[in-house]
């Protein structure tokens, strides 16, 4: 008969961050809300995980460290903005640690960051352009016009126009007002062009609750389709519309009349 022994061992994990590591990073964070905050744990997290591939502890990195995961970075074909936020995030935390006592110095202080051209090469519509497609928006349902309308006419990012509620409209010294969500949390009243606002009232209609771009899932007076219910308007043939002829005939008489009565010249 054979006797089988099982025998465990325990292994002790080494914590990913120390006590003032831990310390930093979550001060750090919380002296920042929203998207930044995201960005910035995003930025850190892929640092971090940069430092374990390399048995670096995250207090015991030096400046060379931090110009290898750039370098690390480029080769990996990040965008200079992107690298330059991450080495800014770096830096921030860096320096939090050092104003709290918790750093000596800072290995990212004089870290070199690549250089960002700001000016913009996207290219944006003309005038004609943005008339021809707030003409497309006006011919198909009220609440495309009116989502159209708020990013072309007013300027509002996409998720300020859909996440603009009808309680955010108002009225101001005769105009009319939307109330927004700008990028970080902050708030602002903006008024709305007169083509807005007239979109914006055809897309809300009467109701009292919901999006003030309306929905535009449909658009309004079409009823639904049921299941298994071909769509009539896919093979539909397109509408001519027929001018009728002006009636030139009694123009033409009097003007024949008045070529009679004109005397005429002989050499």
């Amino acid at each position: 008969m054979t006797t089988i022994t099982s025998s465990a061992a325990l292994v002790l994990a080494e914590p990913a961050f120390s006590d003032q590591e831990r310390l930093a990073l979550a001060g750090f964070l919380a002296s920042c809300s929203g998207m930044t905050r995201e960005a910035y744990a995003l930025d850190l997290r892929q640092f971090a995980a940069w430092c374990r591939r390399h048995q670096l502890r995250l207090f015991a990195v030096r400046r060379a460290d931090i110009e290898f995961f750039a370098r690390d970075l480029e080769a990996a074909g990040r965008a200079r903005a992107t690298i330059t936020r991450r080495l800014s995030t770096i830096a921030g935390l860096y320096k939090y640690a050092v104003e709290e006592d918790l750093l000596d110095h800072s290995p990212a202080a004089h870290v070199r960051r690549p250089r960002i051209d700001y000016e913009s090469h996207a290219a944006g519509l003309d005038r004609n352009e943005v008339g021809a497609l707030l003409v497309a928006a006006e011919l198909g349902s009220a609440a495309e016009h009116a989502l159209i309308s708020l990013l072309a006419l007013n300027g509002l990012r996409v998720s300020e126009a859909t996440g603009a509620d009808i309680e955010a409209l108002g009225t101001e010294r005769g105009h009319r007002t939307l109330a927004i969500t700008r990028k970080g949390g902050k708030k602002a009243v903006i008024p709305l062009a007169p083509r807005t606002a007239r979109a914006t009232d055809l897309a809300i209609d009467k109701r009292c609750e919901g999006p003030a771009r309306g929905r535009v899932d449909r658009p309004p007076g079409r009823p639904p389709r049921r299941a298994g219910q071909e769509d009539r308007t896919a093979h539909a043939p397109p509408r001519i519309h027929h001018r009728r002829p002006r009636r030139r005939g009694a123009a033409a008489r009097r003007a024949g009349s008045r070529l009679a009565r004109r005397p005429a010249h002989h050499k």
